[in-house]
């Protein structure tokens, strides 16, 4: 309580922010409101996780955690863009692709088994579906989701086909180690032109999701967006759909690197049907999208799939 000499009234002065005692009711006014500036500041900070507790602490403690913005919906385990989800799924891809590699050496080094194929083939699909993941994440970001590995993708009959190709493979190097199903002695020349066509098939359909950007999607979209563009330059030059290209000689070549004649005969015609039934529903959508310069396009360019897309 002090004096005021001025105007004869007993005044009440809290000790303002410098320390001082102001003996006047136009400073007290202007404490006030300074206090009150002060106060909804800070309140602003809290409501922004940017408040003093949060700014001493480090990124990473839990005062800082708690008071970030809560992460969006879809990115919580158990939705399409589950971040668990996709770390728990990178993670198994890698540990198969390392271990397929292990055991791919290690027959090939101590043995002289044919089974050293099977770990080709684990060790081929877990980079083909890594990639399929990452590809559309770093070029097409605004999609990318867990379903982008493409691990149940046509659920069950990919997984089937899978099945029944390594059951193919591990029952015929068992129980007859030495026989070639190859013609006329061409064992090593399928097995080469297997390789390749594995290697240069996961290239091209990379390439090509990387060139077209967000104008390719896993699923055949029904509705222009403003993202979509005719990609016509590059491996889209001399060849329409190479992403299905590529697929289609990289699961073909995978059983000939197997040396599976069923499953060989069986993944070809199965994989040919698949194509040649999407390319006329996806060019009927692209025609419609894009009209007579997707058609002139189509004029030009093939496929590369035997009578597909004709």
């Amino acid at each position: 309580m002090k004096h005021n000499t001025t105007t004869g009234s007993l005044l009440c002065c809290p000790r303002p922010i410098h320390g001082s005692w102001i003996g006047s009711s136009k400073h007290l006014v202007f404490v006030v409101d300074s206090r009150e500036k002060i106060l909804e500041r800070t309140k602003r900070k809290e409501e922004k996780g940017l408040g003093s507790n949060t700014m001493d602490s480090p990124p990473d403690s839990p005062v800082a955690q708690s008071a970030q913005a809560s992460p969006e919906k879809a990115y919580l385990p158990g939705q399409p863009k589950s971040l668990e989800g996709i770390a728990i799924r990178s993670f198994c891809l890698g540990i198969t692709l390392a271990l397929s590699v292990v055991a791919m050496i290690l027959i090939l080094a101590c043995t002289s088994s044919p089974l050293w194929r099977l770990p080709f083939f684990f060790g081929a699909l877990s980079t083909f579906h890594f990639l399929e993941f990452w590809t559309t994440a770093k070029y097409n970001t605004p999609v990318a989701n867990i379903g982008s590995f493409l691990l149940t993708a046509n659920w069950p009959a990919y997984a089937i086909a899978h099945m029944a190709a390594s059951l193919e493979c591990l029952f015929t190097k068992l129980l007859f180690p030495n026989r070639s199903w190859a013609p006329f002695y061409s064992g090593h020349i399928i097995l080469l032109l297997g390789f390749i066509m594995v290697f240069v098939g996961q290239f091209v359909r990379s390439a090509a999701m990387v060139q077209a950007g967000q104008s390719f999607n896993h699923t055949v979209q029904h509705l222009k967006k403003d993202s979509h563009a005719l990609v016509t330059t590059g491996l889209y030059s001399f060849m329409r759909h190479p992403a299905y290209f590529g697929f289609f000689y990289w699961g073909i070549g995978t059983q000939m690197v197997l040396g599976n004649p069923i499953c060989f005969v069986a993944y070809s015609m199965v994989l040919w049907k698949f194509f040649s039934s999407r390319v006329r529903h996806e060019e009927a959508l692209l025609i419609r999208f894009f009209g007579d310069d997707y058609v002139n396009y189509k004029r030009r360019v093939g496929t590369l799939i035997p009578f597909v897309g004709h």
